[in-house]
């Protein structure tokens, strides 16, 4: 993948806005221009450890600060590479998205998650967080953006007005094709069959999107069974020890002439504690699968629909627009054709031809453009690949998860098992009752 060389002077502003690593400004267009690395540039020659080395950033709530009618929520950012925090409100994170679908429109934008004016609960705003962690982590660790100056700025800026900084590098530099030395060779990289593989890759990517997310909602609802289970685990517990409490005095006729009511309801009452403990285990093992199992699906599901979106950007934008034009073109040949036929005035056929070599000139720019995205498109389809061995990482996360947290409740049950003998201490004479009756026994008449 081409990276951006983005070295120059530093915006405007004093010393004390920027943490360190100071962010530069080109000092010319020219440094805008995507360098060309040896061999094919259509060729991605990373790995996805090189990828999740670039860099770590954690998005984490600050507490809420009230605005004059509107309370808001800000996130400190911080990034591992660049080793400094900022503050950033939801709209910053707006503008920068839109700066770099300004700048990158060809390349694989993740969307951000929606806004929510009013009534946003803890889960919407937690919810939120997660989400946009996983923007800018995927932000970050994309090869063109990871080199851009708009990355380095809103990760390190920490002025006020980081909006109108992150507009201000965007403004009257033009996007990726106008930067990037290649954009006018892009079709001589590209296969003869560029067509065919970008629809196949499509529809692949659209199937492994479909089970990914079939797998993460099952993933969700184990998680949340964990949970679930806990909150059972810790009722029972406490059933249990509200029934050794009982005070309700027993009557000497139901006694029998043994205590075993006073017996059973000493050893209930200890019981809540393992099954808090229980309990605790199980809860434990529901926020791993959220945050190792859960999360990464999250963001493979992120990266995959940035992917769509970008292909019907494709079809949508460049490739509509270039249909559009040669469609003009071709009416426009026809009325110079009519203009020719019907001997109309020298002038207006002159305005007529110069319209035409305008025509000619955007479709040709048009065409241009249309294969720069197939480029950008085909290095985009690769770097899905890329990401692929993640789910590797997702399977182990999920076993691992599974085996540690059946491991750890299974020595706490396995603790608790013998704490429950004394709950069948009887008279001498009476036989210790098995914890387990012998099959078809326990409904016998």
């Amino acid at each position: 993948m081409t990276a951006a060389a983005m070295d120059g002077e530093p915006p405007a502003g004093t010393a004390a806005d920027l943490a360190k690593p100071p962010v530069n400004e080109p000092r010319e267009a020219e440094q805008f221009l995507m360098q060309t690395p040896q061999g094919n540039p259509l060729l991605l020659s990373h790995t996805l450890q090189e990828l999740l080395s670039k860099d770590s950033v954690q998005v984490e709530l600050i507490p809420e600060k009230k605005g004059l009618f509107l309370k808001h929520v800000e996130y400190e950012v911080s990034s591992k590479r660049f080793k400094c925090s900022v503050y950033r409100r939801y709209n910053d994170f707006v503008v920068f998205h839109e700066m770099l679908l300004q700048k990158f429109p060809y390349r694989m934008v993740p969307a951000l998650p929606p806004k929510r004016m009013l009534g946003a609960d803890r889960e919407f705003i937690e919810s939120r967080r997660r989400a946009l962690k996983r923007f800018i982590n995927l932000v970050a660790r994309h090869p063109p953006f990871s080199e851009d100056v708009l990355l380095k700025l809103f990760l390190s800026f920490s002025g006020s007005d980081v909006q109108n900084k992150l507009r201000e590098l965007v403004q009257g530099v033009g996007d990726e094709f106008v930067t990037c030395r290649l954009a006018t060779q892009a079709k001589d990289f590209l296969p003869a069959d560029i067509q065919a593989q970008f629809a196949a890759s499509r529809e692949l990517i659209r199937n492994i999107y479909n089970s990914f997310y079939k797998l993460r909602d099952r993933a969700e609802r184990i998680a949340s069974r964990a949970i679930d289970n806990a909150s059972d685990l810790l009722i029972f517990g406490k059933e249990l020890s509200a029934l050794g409490s009982d005070t309700t005095p027993l009557p000497a006729w139901a006694a029998l002439n043994n205590n075993t009511w006073g017996t059973l309801k000493q050893a209930l009452k200890g019981l809540s504690v393992e099954f808090a403990l229980l309990a605790d285990k199980a809860v434990q093992q529901g926020k791993q699968e959220e945050n190792d199992v859960v999360e990464k699906l999250n963001l493979f599901l992120d990266l995959l629909q940035s992917y769509k979106d970008l292909c019907e950007r494709h079809e949508k934008g460049v490739l509509h627009k270039h249909q559009r034009a040669l469609h003009k073109y071709s009416m426009m040949k026809k009325q110079m054709m009519s203009a020719t036929v019907q001997n109309k005035e020298p002038e207006s056929v002159e305005q007529l031809e110069s319209r035409i070599v305008e025509q000619e000139n955007a479709i040709m720019t048009m065409e241009l453009r249309n294969y720069f995205s197939l480029y950008c498109l085909h290095q985009e389809t690769q770097l899905i690949h890329i990401y692929l061995p993640l789910t590797s990482h997702i399977l182990g996360a999920f076993v691992n998860s599974q085996i540690q947290g059946h491991k750890e409740m299974s020595k706490v049950w396995n603790e608790l098992k013998p704490k429950l003998s004394c709950l069948f201490v009887g008279s001498s004479s009476m036989p210790t009752p098995p914890l387990s009756p012998p099959e078809g026994n326990f409904f016998s008449n």
